[in-house]
């Protein structure tokens, strides 16, 4: 079948997310975000579980009602198997074995990370899927890695983070400048009217592929409380100046390597997936490589792809669908994944 339809289910963090897929082109994509995170300052997983056990039925219904499909009419059932927060990933493995031995329908395991990179397969207005093999920095609240993507089930992660994503370093500069989680969108909000050449941070000096964000963060933490000795309104004075100089250190780190890797590989076909990758200062510098390199193509897929959602999943599942990689009722969830 070339067009199967298949449902998928996201709920690897604190997002519930389901999608309905037609082959490659989204009939439905809907996500329940949770908002009680906000007051504690990150995702807490005991109440990330319980509300998506609150939410994912009526979740699927409202994806199914989009779609304008009967569940019997599905030809497969995709979830997040790994990685990502263990009760979570429980929730939504549940219910989709349930839902394939309800409707007795093929169960198909989806990794996380790798249907990041597969989101650029979705057909959709505007949308250009790379050309194989492609260099992927995929960028998000907890992974940062640059992948070569052979094919869509051959992927090899050439660099990854030794510490923090490039995600976490964002949001956790951001409580140290006061902003609420996820802090990530508000250094970015601010930064377009700061200056980034305007403060220095320490840039973490790693041979090769593989990113290092601790020893930024402990910069920024030190640099401020020191400002802070000699005048308390330090950051609310400076905070655009802050917040783009904070941005331009992290983008700065991504893009030294992504370059090197480009280099090593001689790949010309290169892809940002993750949430991060939404971020205009990374895609602007992004912009400025594209213009000295006229000989690479560049490949973004819309905010709306960007960060956790199931239809991400569900064309991962569509990939696999199609090389008859399923899984049996025995099949749990795997917060540590593995490649």
């Amino acid at each position: 079948m070339n067009n199967p339809l298949i449902l998928g289910i996201e709920s690897s963090c604190d997002d519930t997310g389901v999608a309905i897929l037609r082959g490659r082109k989204v009939l439905s994509n809907v996500t329940s975000v949770q908002l009680v995170h906000a007051q504690h300052g990150g995702v807490v997983p005991e109440l990330a579980g319980r509300a998506h056990m609150e939410h994912i039925a009526e979740v699927v219904q409202e994806a199914v009602r989009r779609a304008a499909i009967r569940l019997d009419e599905l030809d497969a059932i995709a979830f997040t198997q790994g990685p990502g927060l263990q009760v979570s990933l429980v929730v939504g493995t549940s219910f989709a074995k349930g839902l394939a031995l309800a409707l007795q329908k093929p169960l198909i395991a989806v990794h996380h990370m790798k249907a990041h990179i597969l989101s650029h397969f979705i057909e959709e207005q505007g949308m250009n899927a790379p050309a194989f093999p492609f260099l992927c920095l995929t960028v998000s609240g907890g992974h940062t890695q640059l992948v070569v993507v052979n094919n869509a089930l051959s992927m090899e992660i050439i660099g990854k983070t030794i510490d923090d994503a490039a995600g976490e370093a964002f949001d956790k500069a951001a409580k140290m400048l006061g902003f609420a989680y996820p802090g990530g969108p508000h250094i970015d909000q601010f930064a377009a009217a700061g200056n980034a050449k305007a403060f220095a941070f320490s840039k973490p000096k790693i041979e090769g592929l593989d990113f290092s964000f601790s020893g930024l963060k402990t910069s920024i933490l030190y640099f401020l409380r020191k400002q802070a000795e000699h005048d308390e309104h330090f950051i609310e004075q400076h905070l655009a100046d802050l917040c783009a100089s904070i941005q331009g250190s992290i983008t700065d780190i991504l893009m030294d390597k992504l370059k090197k890797a480009q280099a090593q590989t001689g790949i010309q076909h290169i892809a940002l997936s993750g949430g991060v990758s939404v971020n205009s200062g990374l895609r602007e510098k992004i912009k400025e490589w594209s213009n000295e390199r006229t000989d690479l193509h560049f490949y973004f897929t819309p905010p709306k792809y960007c960060t956790d959602n199931a239809a991400m999943i569900t064309i991962a599942g569509n990939f696999l669908y199609h090389e008859g990689v399923f899984v049996d009722q025995t099949v749990s969830a795997d917060a540590r994944l593995p490649w």
